[in-house]
Order: structure tokens, then C-alpha cells, then sequence
């Protein structure tokens, strides 16, 4: 648009008389660069192929008058100012005038100088309002640059997040092979259950890293205990039954991990009030640790151990559906229902190309019922 320190300002001149356009465009022309059109149609036309940024216009011409000339004029070019000359001199047709988007209106017989008035007037009006939107549009290249740039460093950082817990999730794994890539396992089925339930960004990624870190309060119990191929008496018992606190504990300063570690907390909890450590019941229990729970029964009951085979599908969905509404939540378990089972199917048998090419088995897989503290038990939670 216009900057007055390089060119000058076009300023289109419409009136039915000659003379009138004359005299103006002389007077205008010494600053401004002007053009005329004797009619509203042909002002119209020049607008809409040509770029004026004052159009000064009088009011009575022809088929078309000035007043039903402007909201064309505005409707082609926005920007564009208009100053309206007439010969009716009542504040009811410059109220009029007005309304329909003039900027200024002068009566005839006009003086010159207050014509020269009125168009500078309209035309710092131009540039100012023209300087304010490229104000407002360079501020909103500056913000949505430095939006960008925020929200690369926030995935960065997050990556980088996520990278860490995962290379000290497997580092805690290693202290028990049965169930070694077990957190990134039920992690996947969590994420598709959270999914299915419409968690919004942050709840996911509080989902994510909480699965992740679920057992991290094992780093607290000691390896007898851990790797006990009997029954635990009740003392060792009620040490494995402090993990949950003990991980919250361990999370508890990490801001980040703040929706992390209330699924670390919380994924033995029961929805009927009998889970530990606190027996919170219901929607007491934080909503992500009601999924994680799910997900990680499903990853128990579908995954081999030495000492058994997995469950079907089928028989993992039954035994879920038996325990809505005692263990489970029923929201969620009608959401896993949701799922096509193919989904599920894929991702074990990912899981299983995985494991047959000695990879690092990172999807379904099965793990000790520390509820009961009996490894062939799958209705409990797993971990």
C-alpha cells in the first residue's frame, strides 16, 4: 500500500461535470496523483483494475448516485478512503454519508482549502490505519515464528524426555528378564485405550510417561523379594505393596511428571475400593491410571511366560468384561471393547516378529500379579 516517502498517493476524482473534475484533479495534482471518471459505473470499473487509495466523489450523478457508489467501492477495495462532495447541506445526509462508510463530506460550493484539508486529512487516515495493519500482521509473523520455535523446543525437550525415562525403564528391567520391554508394551495399549477415550495432549503424555514409569518404585524392593518364584510371606508382601508410594516419592519434585506420577501412584488401585496402597474407589482413582490398569491386565493375560502360554484375545476381552465394575472401570473396559480387534492382534504380532528376530520385544508381554502375589494370576494388574 502506500508509503508517502516513496510514491504519491492515487486519488480518483468522480464527478458528472467536467468542470468540477477539472479544477479538482489541477488542485490535487501538484501532490497527489489523480485520475476522473464522469460516473459511479465507470469509478467502479477503474477500482477494480486499478489501485486508489482516496476516492473523492460527489453524491448526486447519474444512475448511480456517490451514496450507493461507496459500499461497492468498499466492497472491491477495503482500503480505500472516501470523501463525499454534495450540494445538500443538512447534517442528516452527512449523518447519511456516514453510515455508509464515508471518511469525511464537504458541501458545495466548497473552498479549495478545505478541500486540500479534507483529502490530507483521509489520506493520514490511509496511512495511518494502512501502518497499523502492517504493524498488526508483522506481530503476528513475530508470534507465529516464535510459536513455532516454542513449540519445536517443547517437542525437542519432550523427545529428549522421553528418551531418558525410556533408557531408565529399560535399566530397571533388566533386574527382572521374565518381564523385560513390559513398560513400553502396556505403554502402546494404554496410549490407543487414551485414544479411544478422547484424551486431550496433556493427559496423553501424562498417560505416556506414567506407563513408562509405573514400576519405577521397585528400584525400593529388594531383589529377594523381586525375584521370588514362590508365594510372598506377608512381610515381603507389604514391602512389594509400597512401590506405588515409593515411585511417587521418586517423581514427586519432576513438574513435568506431576500427571506421571499419580498414574504411578494409583495403577493398583481398584475401581471397587479393594486395591492398594490407599483403596481409593471409583473416580477417586486418577483416570489414567484407570486405563493403565486395563491395559496392563491385557498385556498379562496375551503375553507367553515359561510356565504358561498366552491368553486369545478372546479370552483376555472375557476376563476384562468379568471384571468391570469390581477391578476395572467400566468406562474404560467398554472402550477396549471399542477397539477393533485387529488392532490388538497387530500389535501382538509386531510383538512377536520382534521377539523371534531377538529383537527387544517392545510391545505386548506379561508380568507378576503383585496383587495377590502370584505370578499365574491375570485378572490382577500385572506390575
Amino acid at each position: 500500500m502506500l508509503e508517502a516517502s516513496k510514491c504519491r498517493a492515487r486519488v480518483l476524482i468522480v464527478d458528472d461535470e467536467q468542470y468540477i473534475r477539472d479544477i479538482l484533479c489541477d488542485l490535487l495534482n501538484v501532490n497527489y496523483q489523480c485520475a476522473s471518471a464522469s460516473s459511479a459505473e465507470e469509478a467502479l470499473d477503474r477500482i477494480s483494475s486499478e489501485t486508489f487509495e482516496l476516492v473523492v466523489t460527489d453524491v448526486m450523478m447519474g444512475t448511480m448516485s456517490g451514496l450507493e457508489m461507496i459500499p461497492h467501492v468498499l466492497s472491491i477495495s477495503p482500503d480505500t478512503v472516501v470523501v463525499l462532495i454534495s450540494g445538500v447541506q443538512t447534517i442528516e445526509s452527512a449523518i447519511d454519508a456516514l453510515r455508509v462508510g464515508a471518511f469525511d463530506y464537504i458541501m458545495k460550493p466548497f473552498d479549495l482549502r478545505h478541500v486540500e484539508s479534507a483529502v490530507k486529512r483521509a489520506l493520514d487516515h490511509f496511512e495511518l490505519r494502512d501502518a497499523k495493519r502492517r504493524y498488526e500482521n508483522r506481530l503476528e509473523e513475530l508470534v507465529e515464528q516464535r510459536t513455532s520455535e516454542l513449540d519445536h523446543a517443547v517437542v525437542s525437550l519432550e523427545d529428549a524426555y522421553r528418551s531418558t525415562l525410556k533408557a531408565l525403564t529399560a535399566a530397571l528391567e533388566t533386574r527382572d528378564a521374565e518381564t523385560h520391554g513390559h513398560s513400553e508394551r502396556v505403554l502402546t495399549f494404554s496410549v490407543r485405550l487414551g485414544r479411544e477415550l478422547g484424551l486431550d495432549k496433556t493427559q496423553m503424555t501424562s498417560l505416556e510417561f506414567g506407563s513408562l514409569l509405573h514400576d519405577i518404585g521397585k528400584i525400593g524392593v529388594p531383589d529377594a523379594i523381586l525375584h521370588k518364584p514362590s508365594k510372598l510371606d506377608a512381610g515381603e508382601w507389604k514391602k512389594m505393596r509400597q512401590h506405588p508410594l515409593q515411585g511417587q516419592q521418586i517423581l514427586r519434585e519432576i513438574v513435568f511428571l506431576e500427571g506421571a506420577a499419580r498414574v504411578v501412584a494409583q495403577h493398583h488401585e481398584r475401581w471397587d475400593g479393594s486395591g492398594y496402597p490407599l483403596g481409593l474407589r471409583g473416580e477417586e482413582i486418577d483416570l489414567n491410571a484407570r486405563i493403565f490398569a486395563v491395559a496392563d491386565a491385557f498385556d498379562a493375560m496375551i503375553s507367553d511366560r515359561v510356565y504358561r502360554r498366552g491368553r486369545s484375545y478372546e479370552e483376555a476381552a472375557k476376563e476384562l468384561e468379568r471384571w468391570a465394575g469390581r477391578q476395572f472401570d467400566p468406562q474404560v473396559i467398554e472402550a477396549f471393547k471399542l477397539v477393533p480387534r485387529e488392532d490388538w492382534e497387530e500389535l501382538r504380532r509386531l510383538s512377536m516378529v520382534k521377539k523371534e528376530e531377538g529383537a527387544q520385544i517392545r510391545q505386548p508381554t506379561v508380568h507378576i500379579d503383585t496383587a495377590s502375589g502370584v505370578k499365574s494370576q491375570v485378572s490382577g494388574s500385572p506390575s
